[in-house]
């Protein structure tokens, strides 16, 4: 057998280097036996002999030291079981070869060893955030055909830095069963997906990326800092931290697969890991129940402690090795459903186990409560510490907002007859029943929604017959600066900063790219004016304490003018904002609206002097207007405004 040297019951999943070699640890109960092969050192070794078999204890769990291992070394496990025997790969390998997916090899990796340069970076405190989605392998393609990779998203982070976002959030990058993929169907959680690993032209990425850190006054790194998928991986989140952006991984615990060819997992997965005989119950897969998710995915057995900790190790993979600030966890509202009672427990189990990592973490939880409507709301209390009998997360995915957003928009684009709800925008500005509106994170646009085949983006809402025509940007304007004054931590989705029109999709060779080339000199105007707007509206966000604050109070609302005004401020500090939206199609003077106080009131943002930037026909207020002592909407003080067309104002007080 192999050594048990460097093995203990502390000794983690996985293949972990020490010194003069590596420990490996798989858990497979109902194997038969579990050989370590591959290339250690100068050795190749695939025999199914004594010297190659890792010792089982009582736990199931088989190990072994293998001397002389080193970085870069591949290997995969041989399982016997009672009903197969063949390669498995390592459920927990930090990377994978990039050839002969899916009976491909392991590749052993360092814990350390990148040059960090983030020892500075804080997380921004959650109600100060503004979240950017992405997907890597469609957002910054440079090459016709060849979908990115992390380090084309690296190259972008001064662009998202300059944008004023300060949490970038990409879709799952683990490696998948399927590509181009969405990254909601993989099992190797641990490994970084081969599409999103750059393998070619790695000097000429070097030379850009030394670029951006010097810029910043860091250090250069060498080639071989980039070399591996874990360590590009890592660059990308280095570069976001020195950059002055937090990064959060959407990670998958609900489902494992269920995007495959034919929907079906690898023989060389973690499905079947022991190998026992597959009669056609999921229950028998070791880590997996009968459960589909919809998609032909299976969940996760929770009910089963060592499957537990395989999640909750991997979570911790990501904080400790890869210095993520936080994860969106998608759809945890399947793991507590009917028949999924484990699931509440392992969401107390991890949302304690990373707390006590860092306190300062974002825990984002996908969780719809109208999927449970034989629960009252009450009795899930996602928020509540997992001390307290709650499940411990700090937010939630929430669509009120969005939803009444959208409506809006769309009835705005069937006419100026059609009736527009802004009560009902007004009654969404805070998220219901929450003690903290960060509770809430907040979008008109994501991944979800506005996928081929889908919901149109905000652009196709609000003009269908014209995606570029004047009322498809006011429109588009109104209802981005809704979400980016509102309470809340705001979401946006990859290109809706220029007011991308087209769906997204997987696909680096279909229709449905980002529109880069219009952002040019001699390109769409509209585009490069949007993107100035939306720039300036996040940078007001992040100037203004009030609008990121829970305050919010819509004191005035009229469906027939298509008019709402709502007030934030903060408490005792003076800082007044008040904002006036409008979806109406004619410009409104001469219109009085309650101020908090008499005096001058800055015009901060007027978003129709970007039409056409700069607007030479700009209808405002000249920069500011003067509140009379005149109670209005329940104020003290009152002033005429001028609204804009399918506009929105921000006054601050001076």
């Amino acid at each position: 057998m192999l050594s048990q040297q460097h093995i203990s019951p502390q000794t983690p999943i996985g293949a972990t280097l020490q010194a003069g070699g590596a420990t490996f640890k798989v858990w497979a109960p109902a194997a038969k036996a579990v050989y370590l092969h591959g290339g250690f050192g100068q050795h190749e070794f695939d025999q199914t002999t004594d010297d190659r078999l890792l010792q089982k204890d009582e736990r199931g769990y088989w190990t072994g030291f293998q001397d002389g291992a080193g970085d870069g070394d591949r290997y995969r496990f041989w399982v016997e079981g009672e009903g197969s025997r063949g390669y498995k790969r390592d459920p927990c390998a930090r990377e994978l070869e990039h050839k002969g997916f899916p009976n491909c090899v392991s590749i052993l990796r360092a814990r350390e060893g990148f040059p960090w340069h983030d020892q500075d970076f804080v997380t921004p405190d959650f109600s100060d955030m503004i979240i950017y989605q992405l997907h890597v392998g469609t957002y910054a393609i440079s090459r016709p055909g060849v979908g990115s990779n992390f380090l084309d998203v690296a190259l972008k982070v001064p662009y998202l830095a300059d944008l004023g976002i300060n949490v970038l959030q990409p879709l799952p990058i683990d490696e998948q069963e399927a590509n181009p993929n969405m990254g909601y169907g993989g099992a190797d959680l641990f490994s970084p997906d081969f599409p999103y690993v750059a393998v070619a032209n790695l000097p000429f990425y070097l030379a850009d990326i030394n670029q951006l850190y010097a810029a910043k006054g860091k250090p250069a790194i060498a080639l071989a800092d980039i070399q591996s998928g874990p360590s590009q991986l890592k660059l990308l989140v280095d570069l976001c931290h020195v950059y002055g952006i937090a990064v959060m991984f959407d990670v998958v615990y609900n489902h494992a697969g269920g995007f495959s060819v034919d929907g079906q997992f690898d023989d060389n997965c973690l499905y079947y890991m022991d190998r026992r005989p597959n009669h056609g119950n999921n229950n028998d897969s070791l880590y997996f129940t009968d459960q589909d998710r919809g998609t032909g995915g299976l969940a996760f057995a929770l009910w089963n402690e060592d499957v537990a900790q395989f999640l909750i190790a991997n979570a911790r993979y990501y904080l400790e090795e890869f210095h993520v600030d936080g994860f969106r966890y998608d759809e945890i509202s399947t793991l507590i459903s009917t028949g999924q009672g484990s699931g509440w427990e392992f969401c107390r189990a991890l949302t304690s186990n990373l707390r006590g990592f860092r306190n300062k973490i974002l825990q984002n939880a996908e969780f719809w409560p109208g999927r449970f409507d034989d629960i009252p709301a009450s009795d899930l209390p996602v928020f509540a510490p997992a001390s307290a009998g709650g499940m411990g997360f700090d937010v939630v995915q929430h669509d009120y907002l969005r939803s009444v957003l959208r409506d809006a928009v769309a009835a705005a684009s069937r006419g100026a007859s059609t009736a527009v709800s802004m009560a009902s925008i007004a009654g969404a500005l805070y998220p219901p029943a929450f003690d903290h509106a960060w509770r809430a994170v907040t979008c008109i646009e994501n991944h979800d929604l506005v996928l081929a085949g889908r919901q149109p983006r905000i652009a196709a809402l609000a003009d269908p017959s014209n995606h570029r025509s004047w009322y498809a940007r006011s429109r588009s304007r109104v209802a981005t600066a809704v979400l980016l004054t509102a309470p809340g931590i705001p979401q946006l989705f990859m290109g809706q900063e220029f007011l991308e029109d087209r769906p997204w999709d997987v696909d680096p060779n279909g229709p449905n790219l980002l529109s880069w080339d219009g952002l040019g000199a001699a390109s769409d105007s509209t585009m490069r004016d949007h993107l100035r707007f939306t720039r300036d509206l996040i940078h007001l966000r992040r100037d203004l304490p009030a609008l990121r604050g829970d305050n919010v109070h819509p004191f005035y609302c009229s469906d027939t003018d298509r008019v709402l005004a709502y007030h934030r401020w903060r408490e005792g500090s003076g800082d007044d904002v008040i904002v006036v939206v409008s979806f109406a199609e004619a410009t409104l003077s001469g219109y009085e609206i309650g101020f908090p106080a008499a005096g001058a009131w800055a015009e901060r943002f007027n978003s129709d002097v970007y039409d056409h930037w700069v607007n030479p026909r700009v209808a405002g207020n000249g920069g500011g207007v003067r509140a009379a002592d005149k109670p209005m909407h329940g104020f003290a003080a009152s002033a005429s405004i001028v609204i804009p067309a399918n506009g929105v104002l921000v006054f601050a007080k001076t």
